[in-house]
């Protein structure tokens, strides 16, 4: 078999350098050296601006680290790619938001720099979804973060709780750019170093590498997203990640429901479902009163759907339900019903590493309810409540 080699970020970097070389060629125009082309390409004139608040470019301090950032991000092609194409669908409405709040509209590239708009993104220090929220602060500003449900990866709400929280710091330093370095740093750990400086200019305090790049990372997004064409992007159209039209519904249910269930009732697939709603952390919806996401059109009859499906999955269960006998162990049991492991992990809402005891309860659903292979049928015992 052949290895195959990636090539380095910067090859396609050239790549796009050498597309426009050729165009300017098929022109009539006299091509400019590749690297002129990149030190142009990131040759910034100015005046710039962060939420209408200026960036000293006459600074060189300032303008080499603006430039590294460009430089890093032009670096990788992919990453840019993927930062038009997704912008399209998430933009518009964190604009439409950001209007509504009086807030401004460069707010928004907080979210390349975070998550580059990834609903999954995941940081090593425990921030996740759109606007890597942490835990807590997630909970402070009225996320539900639980083993089941994590509205940190649900957009509307992460984007509400994140301009509240952007909002609050900027009451607290009087500054956009300020209140951004604090939303990557925490605010204490901002004031602090405010306070022993004795500088509150972003610009001029020394902070941690990953705040000291913050902002000229969030400026390099702006940069190339304001003017891709600058840089060889051209995007049409068809090639950008449009909205994905969808409904919003209210489930209430006094139980936990698959999330198969919830797909039936919308009349669509498991999978749409879950892409809908990414804060949907597992195969079923725990109790309680949610709002999600369904395909468009598809609200029409669905709290009836819902109700009849949810209450005939209710009642027809408990015909899988098989009690655990001495020596059995989840293996064991999954080979004698014939069923994966993992679907017996799932059905049941256990993990792998779980002690079973005589005695309990488990759901085994074979392929139907008068299946040799299942519970009732078997030969061993099955229970009901």
């Amino acid at each position: 078999m052949k290895k195959i080699i990636k090539a380095p970020a910067w090859c396609m970097f050239l790549f796009v350098v050498t597309f426009w070389v050729s165009l300017a060629q098929a022109a009539g125009k006299t091509p400019v050296p590749h690297g002129q082309m990149i030190m142009e390409a990131v040759r910034i004139t100015g005046p710039l601006t962060f939420c209408d608040e200026p960036v000293p470019l006459d600074n060189p301090d300032v303008r080499e680290r603006l430039e590294r950032e460009l430089i890093i991000a032009l670096d990788s092609t992919d990453s840019v790619v993927l930062w038009l194409k997704r912008s399209n669908r998430y933009f518009p409405e964190i604009e439409r938001t950001l209007r509504a709040s009086n807030m401004p509209d460069d707010l928004k590239y907080i979210t390349i720099a975070e998550s580059s708009l990834r609903p999954h993104a995941y940081s090593p220090k425990g921030a996740a979804g759109y606007w890597q929220f942490i835990e807590g602060t997630g909970l402070k500003y009225g996320l539900e973060i639980t083993d089941n449900i994590d509205e940190r990866r649900n957009f509307q709400q992460a984007t509400g709780a994140a301009l509240t929280y952007l909002r609050d710091l900027y009451a607290l330093f009087n500054s956009w750019t300020l209140a951004a370095a604090a939303y990557n740093m925490g605010e204490d750990g901002l004031k602090a170093e405010i306070t022993v400086q004795k500088v509150n200019d972003y610009y001029m305090l020394h902070l941690n590498p990953e705040t000291h790049r913050y902002i000229f990372r969030i400026l390099a997004a702006k940069i190339i997203l304001s003017d891709p064409a600058k840089f060889g992007y051209a995007p049409l159209r068809h090639d950008l990640y449009h909205p994905v039209p969808s409904d919003t519904v209210e489930i209430k249910t006094t139980r936990s429901v698959p999330v198969h269930i919830i797909a039936c009732a919308a009349k669509t697939y498991f999978k749409v479902i879950k892409d809908l709603n990414p804060q949907i952390r597992r195969y079923h919806l725990p109790a309680g009163a949610f709002l999600i996401q369904i395909p468009k059109g598809a609200a029409d009859g669905f709290s009836g759907r819902f109700e009849t499906l949810e209450k005939q999955w209710a009642a027809e269960k408990d015909k899988y339900l098989y009690t655990v006998k001495k020596g059995d162990t989840l293996t064991g049991i999954a080979l004698r019903f014939n069923v994966p492991y993992r679907a017996l992990l799932i059905w049941n809402e256990i993990s792998g590493n779980k002690k079973i005891m005589p005695g309990e309860k488990l759901y085994i659903f074979a392929d139907s309810p008068d299946s040799t292979s299942s519970p009732v049928n078997s030969g061993v015992d099955a229970a009901t409540d």
